[in-house]
C-alpha cells in the first residue's frame, strides 16, 4: 500500500512539474495574474514579421520589418521598435528605407485572446531618404497601419495549453511592472 501511495504521489509531483514547465514557456502563472517577459513577446513578434500592406489602393506597400521589443526599466509601457521599407512602381518595399518607434499599452482582445496595443504613440521616425524625418504622407501611412495593428494584430496570443491552464478565470487588466507584462485575472 505505502508503494502505491509513493508511485501516486511521484505521478502527481511529476504532472505539476510538467505543467509548471510548459506554462512557464507561455507565460508564469503566479497566484492571481499570468506575467509574460520582453522575449517571450519577442518570440511571438518575430514569427509574425516581416509584413507587407498595401495602402492608397496598392500604390503604395508599406513593409514593416524586424520588430525589436523592450520594456523600458521603470516604464509602464513597453516600446517596439521596427524597421520600414515603402514599395512604389520598381522599388522594392522589403529594403529598411528607415526606423520607427512606438511606445504602448497593452490590452486583452477575447476575440483574438491577444494582447494588443493600447493607446500607441508613434514616438519617433527616421527615413534617411526623406532627409531623416518624414513627410506628411510617410507620418500617415505609418500612423493608419499603427492604428489597424492596435485593433486586429495580437502583440502576443495566448495558445490553447495556457488558456486550458486558465480554465473558467476570466482575464481582466494588462499592466506593466517591474520589466514584465502583467495579466491580472479575476475570480
Amino acid at each position: 500500500m505505502r508503494k502505491v501511495f509513493l508511485f501516486v504521489l511521484m505521478a502527481g509531483v511529476g504532472a505539476v512539474l510538467s505543467a509548471c514547465s510548459t506554462l512557464g514557456a507561455m507565460g508564469a502563472l503566479l497566484g492571481n495574474s499570468v506575467t509574460f517577459t520582453a522575449p517571450q513577446l519577442q518570440g511571438y513578434l518575430d514569427r509574425r514579421f516581416p509584413r507587407d500592406y498595401d495602402k492608397l489602393g496598392g500604390l503604395v506597400t508599406l513593409s514593416v520589418l524586424n520588430p525589436r521589443l523592450s520594456i523600458p526599466q521603470g516604464s509602464s509601457r513597453l516600446r517596439l521598435d521596427f524597421d520600414v521599407g515603402f514599395g512604389t512602381l520598381g522599388q522594392d518595399s522589403r529594403s529598411p528605407a528607415g526606423h520607427f518607434a512606438v511606445a504602448s499599452g497593452l490590452r486583452w482582445n477575447p476575440q483574438t485572446r491577444g494582447l494588443h496595443l493600447d493607446a500607441p504613440t508613434l514616438e519617433s521616425v527616421d527615413v534617411p531618404q526623406l532627409g531623416g524625418g518624414m513627410n506628411a504622407t510617410g507620418r500617415e501611412l505609418i500612423n493608419r497601419w499603427l492604428s489597424d495593428y492596435a485593433r486586429d494584430e495580437p502583440v502576443y496570443q495566448f495558445d490553447s495549453g495556457l488558456m486550458q491552464q486558465l480554465a473558467s478565470r476570466r482575464i481582466g487588466s494588462t499592466t506593466i511592472e517591474s520589466g514584465q507584462v502583467v495579466v491580472h485575472l479575476d475570480q
